[in-house]
């Protein structure tokens, strides 16, 4: 049986990552500098790319300090479960697909929802701002006339 994992290109997935994380050019994740070389492939996955920051003089990869970094799961198996989160499945579920643990991709779908509530923005409400069926009871305790509902005006 094919799976939808099998027909990611895990190439394809690291260019659309750098794409995504460095718009305009890549930096370093730990000081931001721009002044980055690249320094080969890496070992194990010949798609992820290797750099060296002049700034902060540190190495790091496409993953590093993101919320990719540090697992066993190839980028292609994380696209695929971040895909299927998009599409509001279970973890047991997701776990079906790639035929991995029910374990695994509990851990791999928590850290993929905290990543996204920590990048959410801060929510502003400025101007006027109005809400339907909102009841305000709070300070009226033991005082009904206070919150009774006046009579409608007649023209």
């Amino acid at each position: 049986m094919l799976k939808f994992h099998d027909l990611l290109d895990n190439a394809k997935c690291y260019e659309q990552l750098r794409g995504l994380r460095w718009p305009e050019g890549i930096c370093c994740p730990r000081c931001g500098s721009d002044h980055v070389t690249r320094q080969g492939r890496d070992e194990t996955e010949r798609d992820k790319q290797r750099y060296y920051c002049k700034g902060c003089q540190r190495r790091f990869g496409d993953l590093s300090l993101s919320v990719f970094s540090g697992h066993h799961q190839p980028l292609k198996i994380w696209m695929h479960c971040l895909y299927l989160l998009s599409l509001n499945l279970s973890n047991r579920q997701i776990a079906h697909e790639p035929d991995l643990n029910e374990s695994d991709i509990y851990a791999m779908a928590q850290q993929l929802r905290e990543a996204v509530v920590e990048k959410k923005p801060v929510v502003t409400l400025t101007g006027e701002v109005e809400c339907d069926e909102v009841y305000v009871v709070a300070g009226h305790k033991g005082r009904p006339d206070a919150v009774k509902k006046s009579p409608a005006r007649t023209a």
